[in-house]
């Protein structure tokens, strides 16, 4: 035994020392803050630092073990082989139940330690409660990870020779970004839930609990967009099935946070800039860190077998259902004994900016109740002893794609809409010309595209074009008084150009979904060497099949040359791979991207000795899918760099004199204890 034997002891210590650090984290800034002692609440940012120290040694410590094929510590014999690539062999750290959670704690200390850093301005009492609560959820994390998932567990006396192996599916690119993505946007709205909380605690319910909440709620929001893009990129060409989106239980686990978490980002608009909706704003930012706990307890808790899902130890899921229910329960509680003391009179007429996000609020809450509906029924079901039931894309797709139509439509009137009150007349000269622009492209466009006229591309096209037009017709608007172009942009905030891109990124978005849903091409052939197959208008060959040899595994690829009219446009080398370790075989799909359309071959099986069942796949406007979602993630951040946050936030007058008839009266009144 060399040296390095005490490196696994050594991440152990490091959790439990960041576990009691996590403790003091949870304890001491509280009680600085209810009694008023700076010294106490001051330990709050030297805590988070100790916590993020601890943590990232315990991580360094397991991937040095899977660096180093230490197969003693059971959690790598299991996810690692001597033959993995060394690119695998670390975000491998993040193969299964234990490292992921490993992961999952060591973004949450890298949050708390980001807000330790950067929220100096806030008051010291309302940091000191953040951190706390901060504190609270890692040792939720932490104490699971030490009781029931620890990462260096040891295989003694004899520990294997070459190891299990990461599973196949994992052994790609997607797998190196995507989880630490998505995890940085599922834990991110940990910090979201610190502030509501911490706010309920002070009874500073006003608008400047808003303001600090959101670049943090954008942030999150941002990154769990990018993560749940590059899953569905991966699913659709690592998988070999050809599609990016399946409804899986583990997909909408994630995907419910982020449906919620959209609600949250544009209610905390109207609570700081209004100084409206704080009860709804607060239950918001509870219920998207609540649904991120679900999401963990589906993957973790053993009811699913999925490509996505970890744990299958019923025991763990017990653990984190118990841990969400407190924090679900306790924050609940809380929120029902400080809502009542919320009571004002601010007025806004019934066609608004606020009641237009009310209206997506609404419309977005729905959504995620059909998802969740479908997603937990069938567990439910099963685990009373009801039966087997299966909970499929027809469902999902006859709520979600009409109320995202809804949504989408509504959202064209948001940048004309004026806060308090705005003129129908006034909407109308403002977007009559993107409405019709809209209809004519939306006209135009099936019968240029296609043979056939398709309505439904037909009416995709127009939600995407009335997103997309009404977003320049307002920003025309805006510059109207401007003495130049130029000078007129540069008076815009961020954050309006922030909302511009996220919103023609939906718009792109849409036409990626909707298109390739109603134009793909997908045909199931024979070929063999030098047969020729059409597809449309592309000529596919199979010129050669022979065996190709990676670094732990043995595939059978085929080069298939495509010529499009004559022209020979691309070669492609679809592989059929059976890793060696585990015996796994894994289809790898061949690609030729344009920004208009996917060429996508997969091998299926083996037909005799020289054919191969082929799928061969056109897929339009895939690539918008998520050109959309990154440029909804590259406005999230845009707004974060709004300078408006850097600055200390000024509250709001508690009383503004309400609007006209017609309106609409929130009656709230906040009591703040300064």
């Amino acid at each position: 035994m060399g040296p390095n034997i005490m490196v696994p002891e050594l991440g152990h210590f490091a959790l439990i020392v960041a576990f009691s650090l996590s403790l003091a984290l949870f304890v001491l800034p509280a009680l600085g803050a209810h009694y008023g002692n700076q010294l106490l609440m001051h330990t709050g940012r030297s805590l988070s630092a100790g916590l993020f120290v601890f943590v990232c040694i315990a991580f360094i410590c397991l991937s040095y073990a899977f660096a180093n094929d230490d197969f003693s510590v059971k959690y790598v014999a299991s996810n690692s082989n001597t033959m993995l690539p060394y690119y695998y062999k670390l975000c491998a750290v993040w193969g299964g139940h234990e490292g992921s959670l490993l992961l999952w704690v060591l973004m949450l200390a890298g949050w708390t330690f980001a807000v330790a850093i950067f929220s100096k301005s806030l008051p010291l009492d309302m940091q000191a409660r953040v951190l706390s609560i901060l504190g609270f959820v890692a040792i939720g994390f932490l104490s699971f990870m030490l009781l029931t998932s620890n990462p260096f567990d040891r295989i003694l006396p004899i520990p294997p020779q070459d190891g299990g192996d990461l599973n196949p599916a994992l052994q790609d690119f997607g797998f190196i970004i995507h989880p630490p993505m998505l995890y940085m946007g599922y834990v991110g709205f940990s910090v979201v839930f610190a502030f509501a909380i911490a706010a309920l605690l002070t009874g500073r319910l006003d608008s400047a609990w808003a303001r600090w909440s959101r670049p943090w709620a954008t942030m999150a929001w941002g990154f769990l967009t990018v993560g749940k893009a590059l899953g569905s990129w991966w699913a659709y060409y690592e998988l070999g099935w050809g599609g990016w989106w399946a409804w899986d239980p583990v997909e909408n686990a994630s995907f419910m946070p982020w449906i919620v978490g959209t609600a949250l980002i544009h209610s905390l608009a109207v609570t700081e800039k209004r100084s409206l909706f704080k009860n709804w704003t607060i239950l918001l930012a509870i219920f998207t860190f609540s649904l991120s706990l679900l999401g963990t307890f589906i993957v973790r808790s053993g009811l699913l077998t999925s490509v996505h899902a970890f744990a299958s130890d019923p025991e763990r899921g017990i653990f984190i259902l118990g841990f969400l229910l407190v924090v679900v329960g306790g924050s609940l509680t809380l929120f029902a004994f400080r809502a009542p003391v919320v009571k004002s009179e601010i007025g806004f007429g019934w066609l608004s900016r606020e009641t237009l996000l009310v209206g997506n609020n609404i419309i977005l809450c729905i959504t995620m109740l059909t998802v969740l509906l479908g997603t937990l029924y069938p567990m439910i079901a099963d685990a009373m002893g009801w039966g087997k039931i299966s909970v499929g894309p027809p469902y999902f797709n006859f709520f979600f794609v009409p109320l995202m139509g809804l949504l989408c439509l509504i959202m064209a009137f948001g940048p004309f809409a004026n806060w308090k009150r705005t003129s129908p007349q006034q909407l109308l000269h403002l977007l009559w010309k993107p409405w019709v622009l809209s209809l004519v492209v939306a006209a135009i466009f099936p019968w240029l595209y296609g043979d056939e006229y398709k309505f439904s591309a037909a009416i995709a096209v127009f939600i995407a074009s009335w997103i997309a037009l009404a977003l320049v017709a307002d920003f025309i608007h805006r510059l109207r008084n401007a003495d130049s172009f130029v000078s007129g942009a540069k008076k815009l905030s961020l954050s309006y150009y922030a909302m511009v891109i996220a919103h023609l990124g939906i718009a792109v978005a849409v036409i990626g979904v909707s298109l390739t849903s109603i134009y793909s091409i997908e045909r199931d052939v024979r070929m063999q060497e030098h047969q020729t197959v059409n597809v449309l208008n592309y000529e596919f060959t199979m010129q050669s099949l022979q065996k190709v040899k990676g670094p732990n595994y043995i595939a059978d690829e085929a080069l298939i040359s495509v010529i499009q009219d004559g022209e020979h446009i691309a070669d492609m080398k679809p592989q059929k791979r059976r890793y060696y370790a585990r015996g796994s075989v894994m289809t790898e799909v061949a690609l030729d991207v344009t920004l208009f359309r996917d060429l996508y071959v997969a091998m299926g099986e083996p037909i005799d000795e020289k054919a191969w069942a082929m799928r061969v796949h056109i897929r339009p406007f895939v690539r918008w899918i998520w050109l959309g979602a990154l440029m909804m993630a590259f406005g999230a951040c845009l707004a974060v760099m709004d300078k408006r946050y850097r600055k200390h936030p000024v509250k709001i007058e508690q009383k503004q004199t309400p609007v006209a008839s017609p309106k609409i009266v929130v009656h709230e009144k906040v009591v703040a204890h300064e």
